[in-house]
């Protein structure tokens, strides 16, 4: 999945390696049976053994755990989310603290790692600035996702939204950014885009790059959907206030991360209102690579098999 890619691709730019890339597909009945089954054969996975592998997604797991055995414990094998096998069949595991998921090499953090810098943000925002220059201040960039497997944004949420959006401009005087994803849906883009027809306002038409990033480095502000982890913690990694849009729906996982996303003052349920505050800003990504980087280092100094 691109999500667990662009986490991998960012502790590894955080540790200032780049990576060869190696993307598995098995078919059945591998595939059925990951991450408990065995590896499949595959394309590129191959000897020499690397000396650091960070594998993400379900389908990587039976990959990262025979590469871990053959290679005899030359590869320091990292693994991004919650295995679902045990932690120790690995030599360190990162899982998002709402998963819950404990073990002695195990690191959580509240938000997910990502490939955003402070350099990478102010450099977009003054790649896009023609295009925003005749928006007003406060900036606000709306980052809108759209229906998952827990999460509807429907039509009536659209209007809803469209609505505040609307009103932040007219009451706050606020320049709206505003960026729909894949699955924010026709329909709903639609809606919100006729509500801001005559509002100082820039919102993507999905043609061209996106200006996802450029919009976070403009912003004085961010509203978000919270339909999506990374999202939210790549608002939540600037340091400016979050607004969270609580779309219909929800699991217990959503809601243990929304809730410590609150907690910690980052975010705010949006309702329509500009405030604010500030709060240390959440950056998973350089605690992760830190402790790989430990983890590696350790391993290099002590020369012992941790195969098995």
């Amino acid at each position: 999945m691109a999500g667990f890619e662009v986490q991998a691709l960012g502790i590894c730019e955080a540790l200032g390696l780049t990576p060869d890339i190696k993307r598995v597909k098995p078919g059945a009945p591998h595939r059925w049976i990951a991450p408990w089954g065995p590896a499949a054969p595959a394309e590129g996975i191959s000897p020499p053994w690397p000396d650091l592998l960070i594998a993400s997604g379900r389908q990587s797991i039976p990959y990262a755990r025979m590469i871990r055995r053959k290679s005899g414990g030359k590869t320091f094998v990292a693994v991004l989310q919650d295995p679902k096998v045990s932690p120790a069949q690995f030599d360190f595991v990162w899982a998002p603290a709402h998963d819950r998921l404990e073990g002695e090499n195990v690191l959580s953090t509240l938000t997910s790692p990502h490939r955003l810098t402070r350099e990478k943000l102010e450099a977009e925002a003054a790649r896009i600035e023609p295009q925003v220059a005749h928006l007003p201040h406060p900036r606000v960039a709306v980052l809108l996702g759209g229906s998952n497997a827990v999460y509807t944004f429907s039509e009536e949420t659209a209007q809803r939204v469209g609505a505040q959006l609307a009103g932040l401009a007219d009451h706050f005087h606020a320049g709206l950014m505003v960026t729909p994803s894949r699955r924010t849906g026709t329909a709903q883009s639609a809606i919100i885009r006729e509500a801001l027809k005559d509002k100082p306002a820039l919102m993507w038409d999905g043609t061209g790059e996106n200006p996802y990033f450029g919009f976070l480095g403009s912003a004085d502000a961010i509203v978000v959907t919270c339909d999506s982890v990374n999202m939210v913690g790549e608002a939540a990694s600037t340091g400016k206030p979050v607004y969270i849009i609580e779309l219909e729906g929800g699991s217990p996982k959503f809601r243990r991360f929304l809730d410590g996303m609150y907690a910690h003052g980052a975010a705010r349920p949006f309702a329509g209102q500009l405030e604010s505050w500030g709060y240390e800003p959440l950056n998973a990504t350089h605690e992760i690579a830190e402790a790989i980087a430990c983890g590696l280092a350790a391993r290099r100094g002590s020369g012992v098999d941790q195969s098995r």
